[in-house]
């Protein structure tokens, strides 16, 4: 990479110096920028050509520039001799005029390093092309060396120089003296010109008929750029020592010859010994037959062996040959016919440019872009031409690609895209629209193009409305949207309420409905869809053109119509221009069917939404049960505990007090009822209906069989039981004296743990049932305790059905009927002791048995950590008695028929509890076993 850039440095700093050396000091660097070394040209490609451009026009032309060191060889004289030539045939050049004679822009300055003069933009020099590459760069330029004529480039030009050569003949009566590839120019169109008026030779009778041209003999001792190219001169020049205007045809016969046969010449002469080549070549032109012509068209080569006949009077002349045949190529005339442009009327160049499309598919692309368009364009400053002239140029630019269009054509079309007459420019580009958008640069698009689409619609003319509106839709999908959305659209809308046009307003629904696709949903049901309902016009076309747009629009899979907006503004406009009179039976059905498959899919969707809403309310219902379910075994499970503790803390007080308590209890459980959910609560909740979201979305489970397994005997519901029990130890409560119960009981102090119970439990039966919907009514207090399935009530192993309670705050509250209270101040009545022989069943002995007598005799702190939990037990605070109490409380006391203290749970051997005196002191026993197996 580094080499390639020290190539490329050295390469151009070469150059750079070759442009400085040459040109440096010359009056023509004044007003001109000289560029790079693109060609040579004139006698022995002495003239280095650089591109350049004038500094205050930024003109473009070409610098023929004479470096003074080519002839450093050379004596004083000579090089005078050699100055003088070049001067001369510079000068001459300047004075003559001629569309086919090189123009000179500039006229020849001498510095003392250089010749230069300016000219027209050139390309090459004909042997350039023919691929003699003398005094070029040493990197020949691609363009040069990958050039090849085409036939029509070769006969125009060889047309040109006949032409030319006419010119010189005729009019300036004078004889070029050589006419060779080096003195022929292409410029930058293509058009060929002739230069290298070195050895040209003017009559010397002018007015007279029979011109009279001097000539002056051969001199060998002469520079070779002092004397012309032997190999293209005529054989009367050297052996006869006489010229004239035949002489020239010889010369342009040689160069036909060089042309077909890659720049190679009829004969090779050796300049030594110039005399005898001539002798010899006078042998073999007067002996040449066809086979030595065999590259050259057969529609020229006789008149090629006339140009190089012996005799000058048999060569046909310069004007003779410009009507020959093989000129009269189709191309050939119409370039021709370019060149003579300016010198038709506005009548005949409206029929040439008509009949131009079919003539430019058999021109090379070439030839059409160098010599035709520029012609083309230049046409364009005259208004009356552009709608004749405006095909053609778009028609190139079909065949160009985007860059050629942008640099050739674009700037021309520029002031053609504002001119608004003729009207007829306006329908071209609307047709060639396609193309403009495709090729032209969004920047121009939206400052040049599209300003004279939003012309076109606005234009007094309805042709050109009903042309605009048609041609839209077909490059629609080329126009940006912001444009069409903000700039097109609200166009076409006024184009449908303002004209007075039948076709026009049709026109303009029926564009819209094209273009549709191309436009946003809510775009259209925001701004198409309400502006169908401001059209005034009932005609049956235009009520079709509305229900086409609603019918595309509904059917459209991107695009569609909500169901809302179809019950709210889409059929109460349709249902009644369906029953326009004007409509027929066709028409007619056409809407009653759009407005049937509208009605269907707005059930459809409508049915669909609330069988959906239907379902989700029967999941929701389902969950709430399932969690009214949950939260009724929970709060029951903690209630339990509540309502025991409240019947060892306040069993004295609530005998005291009677109901006030019962009272009170019953409005805290009221406010409980109506309490609101917490955030945990509604957590738990919404898991739930994830969870069952869940289930419902998985595949259904195969069902698999299962072992059944034998039902467990049921023994007797020990309820009624426990609530005697209860009762009856109420009752010796409060009427013993025996102290150690009293101290025992009331020492301990509660912790709040509500279970079941508001009130102190009498001898009256509850009304209490087994299951989730018992009527009972319950109070929070500061810790309950909910069901958690995973953990033993007893020490005991765990069995199916035991459900065991932790310490917890309960996730719903149910709404539950109070539990039956007698008044406050009822007397209870007392009963006889019960028999506890029922509890043996229940309670057997697990661990050694601890007496409350025992208890009692303990001290304070021995007693509390005897029946202190195990460390880290959960729910347990400071208080400790208090809850064990809560527990004694629900093992011996007013159970109800629950499945907690279902005698089925506790699978415990039976054993037989050891008979008391008392039932009280046996009952106590028990408590204290109780603790003792749980902690």
């Amino acid at each position: 990479m580094e080499s390639m850039l020290n190539k490329l440095k050295s390469t151009v700093t070469k150059v750079t110096a070759d442009v400085t050396s040459a040109v440096m000091g010359n009056p023509v660097t004044r007003e001109f920028d000289v560029g790079r070394h693109i060609a040579s040209g004139g006698n022995g490609l002495a003239w280095k050509i650089f591109n350049g451009t004038k500094k205050s026009t930024k003109q473009e032309v070409a610098v023929f520039v004479f470096d003074k060191k080519l002839i450093d060889k050379y004596q004083k004289f000579e090089k005078d001799q050699i100055i003088d030539s070049l001067k001369r045939g510079v000068q001459q050049l300047t004075r003559l005029r001629h569309p086919r004679l090189l123009t000179v822009q500039h006229p020849l300055e001498e510095s003392r390093d250089c010749l230069a003069f300016c000219t027209e933009p050139v390309f090459a020099s004909l042997a350039n092309v023919l691929g003699n590459w003398e005094n070029l760069p040493s990197t020949v330029s691609p363009d040069i060396k990958d050039y090849k004529l085409y036939d029509v480039e070769t006969k125009y030009g060889l047309l040109q120089v006949s032409e030319g050569l006419s010119f010189l003949h005729s009019s300036v009566k004078m004889v070029h003296g050589n006419i060779t590839p080096e003195n022929i120019i292409l410029n930058k169109s293509g058009a060929w010109k002739i230069m290298g008026f070195d050895f040209c030779v003017s009559s010397t009778n002018p007015s007279e008929q029979e011109p009279k041209f001097p000539c002056k003999e051969w001199d060998p001792n002469l520079p070779s750029l002092c004397l012309p190219n032997p190999e293209y001169l005529a054989p009367e020049y050297i052996l006869s020592v006489s010229c004239e205007t035949a002489s020239d045809m010889y010369s342009l016969g040689t160069v036909i010859y060089a042309v077909f046969n890659k720049g190679k010449p009829v004969f090779e002469i050796n300049k030594q010994d110039i005399y005898k080549s001539f002798s010899r070549q006078l042998d073999q032109l007067s002996r040449l037959g066809s086979s030595s012509l065999t590259n050259i068209p057969e529609e020229v080569r006789e008149h090629v062996k006339l140009l190089l006949n012996v005799t000058p009077t048999v060569r046909p002349d310069a004007d003779q040959m410009t009507k020959i045949p093989f000129f009269d190529d189709v191309g050939a005339v119409t370039l021709q016919y370019f060149d003579t442009l300016f010198q038709r009327d506005n009548l005949q160049k409206s029929q040439f440019f008509k009949g131009l499309p079919k003539v430019l598919p058999k021109l090379p692309k070439r030839v059409i872009v160098q010599r035709i368009l520029p012609c083309l364009t230049s046409e364009f400053v005259n208004p009356d031409m552009v709608p004749f002239v405006l095909p053609n140029v778009l028609m190139i630019a079909e065949e160009c690609t985007k860059e050629e269009y942008v640099k050739l054509i674009l700037p021309d079309l520029g002031p053609v895209f504002k001119q608004q007459e003729p009207i007829q420019i306006l329908l071209i580009f609307l047709q060639k629209m396609d193309l403009l958008l495709t090729k032209t640069p969004p920047d121009e698009i939206k400052n040049s193009v599209l300003p004279m689409v939003y012309r076109a619609l606005e234009a007094p003319s309805i042709q050109i409305q009903e042309l605009c509106l048609n041609i839209i839709p077909t490059f629609a999908n080329l126009i940006d949207y912001p444009s069409m959305k903000n700039a097109l659209i609200p166009r076409i809308k006024n184009a449908c309420l303002q004209t007075s046009s039948l076709a026009v307003r049709v026109n303009s629904l029926v564009c819209l409905g094209k273009i549709l696709e191309y436009l946003d949903k809510w775009f259209v049901l925001d701004d198409i869809l309400p502006f169908l309902q401001q059209i005034p016009s009932k005609e049956p076309a235009v009520l079709m053109g509305i229900l086409g747009i609603y019918k595309c629009t509904f059917t459209h899979k991107k695009l569609g119509i909500t169901k809302e907006q179809l019950a709210g503004k889409v059929l109460p406009h349709l249902i009644p221009l369906s029953i326009e009179n004007n409509l027929n039976l066709n028409q007619f059905n056409s809407f009653i069917s759009v407005i049937k498959e509208m009605l269907n899919r707005l059930e459809s969707e409508h049915k669909t939404k609330l069988e959906q809403l239907h379902i989700m309310q029967e999941q929701q219902k389902s969950l709430d049960i399932g969690n009214q379910r949950n939260i009724s075994e929970e709060t029951k499970v903690t209630n339990v505990g509540s309502q025991i503790d409240k019947v060892f803390n306040n069993i004295g007080a609530d005998l005291l007090t009677g109901g006030e308590s019962e009272n009170k209890e019953d409005v805290l459980q009221n406010k409980h009822k109506r309490a609101s959910l917490t955030l945990e609560e509604k957590q738990k909740l919404a898991k739930e209906q994830e969870q069952a979201q869940k289930l419902k979305s998985q595949q259904p489970l195969k069902p698999q069989v299962h072992t059944p397994i034998a039902p467990v005997k049921q023994t007797k519901d020990l309820t009624d039981t426990l609530m005697d029990n209860m009762s009856s130890l109420t009752s010796l409560s409060v009427s013993t004296t025996k102290s150690s119960a009293s101290s025992t009981f009331t020492s301990v102090p509660s912790m709040g743990l509500g279970m079941m119970f508001s009130t102190p439990v009498d001898n009256t039966k509850r009304n209490l049932t087994n299951g989730l919907n018992a009527n009972m009514g319950f109070q929070t207090s500061g810790f309950n305790m909910p069901v958690n399935t995973n953990q033993n009530f007893f020490s005991s192993p765990s069995t199916p059905g035991v459900t065991t309670m932790t310490m917890g705050t309960p996730s719903t509250l149910p709404n539950f009927n109070a539990v039956g209270v007698p008044p406050a101040g009822a007397k209870q009545t007392q009963q006889r002791p019960p028999d506890m022989s029922a509890l043996n069943n229940l309670f057997g002995p697990q661990k050694p048995k601890v007496s409350m007598n025992q208890l009692s005799q303990q001290k304070p702190n021995q007693w509390l950590n005897q029946f202190a939990p195990p460390q880290g037990s959960p729910g347990m605070g400071s208080s400790v008695m208090g809850t064990q109490m809560n527990v004694m409380g629900q093992s011996a006391f007013g159970m109800q028929a629950n499945p907690f203290f279902n005698p089925q749970n506790f699978a415990q051997p039976p054993t037989t509890m050891t008979n008391s005196s008392s039932a009280s002191n046996d009952l106590k026993d028990l408590l204290g076993e109780v603790y003792c197996s749980y902690f």
